[in-house]
């Protein structure tokens, strides 16, 4: 499904650029900015979830290490 993205007058500007030196279209660098940001998400998503299994899990031993 094709999808507009109306950015402001600089970065269209230097989108246009960039597009015009790599010889891609200005969708190309949209789409991977898209990419990388819902990879850190996803990142984000993943240690927040080993963090909150560690902290209910291991809890007791966290406390141990904490007197220790």
């Amino acid at each position: 499904m094709a999808k507009k993205v109306r950015a402001p007058e600089d970065p269209d500007r230097r989108l246009d650029k960039l597009a015009a030196e790599g010889h891609a279209s200005k969708s190309a660098p949209q789409l991977q900015g898209a990419e990388m940001v819902l990879q850190r998400d996803a990142r984000r998503w993943e240690i927040s979830e080993g963090l909150d299994f560690v902290m209910s899990h291991d809890a007791e031993l966290l406390t141990g290490l904490e007197d220790a």
